[in-house]
């Protein structure tokens, strides 16, 4: 898989992640899930955003390193 198709999968299962959280919300709603959201949903948001324009940034030079070596 290249490294747009796994950006891509990780994006689509943080997504998936996400829904989960918000029907899990409806259910569990005191300080711990506040808790829980704030050290692992944001911080989960926060870092895959990150990785997301790192693997961009990764795709990029190697279609660069690519095109020089031809």
């Amino acid at each position: 898989m290249s490294l747009s198709g796994n950006k891509g999968r990780l994006v689509g299962l943080t997504r998936d992640i996400t829904l989960q959280w918000s029907e899990t919300k409806n259910y569990w709603r005191d300080a711990k899930s506040e808790e829980f959201e704030r050290q692992f949903m944001v911080e989960l948001s926060a870092h895959v955003n990150r990785a997301a324009h790192v693997l961009e940034q990764l795709e990029e030079l190697l279609k660069k390193v690519r095109s020089d070596c031809e």
